[in-house]
C-alpha cells in the first residue's frame, strides 16, 4: 500500500478481501492518505478488472 501510495498510483488489484478490499480499511487507508498530501488510491478485486481490446487503439 504504502509503495502504491508514493508512486501516486491511480488504483491497486488486490484480491485480499479479509484485510485490504474492504471498504472501511479503504476510507482509512484514504483519510491517512489525504493528511499526508497524497490523493486517493481506488482499491479493487480482480474481478473488476475488464480488458476492452475492441476500444484499445
Amino acid at each position: 500500500m504504502t509503495a502504491a501510495t508514493v508512486a501516486r498510483a491511480d488504483a491497486i488489484i488486490s484480491g485480499n478481501f479479509k484485510h485490504i478490499v474492504r471498504l472501511d480499511k479503504m476510507k482509512g487507508y484514504n483519510q491517512i492518505n489525504l493528511l499526508n498530501g497524497y490523493g486517493i488510491l481506488t482499491i479493487i478485486s480482480p474481478l473488476e478488472v475488464t480488458i476492452d481490446e475492441i476500444n484499445d487503439n
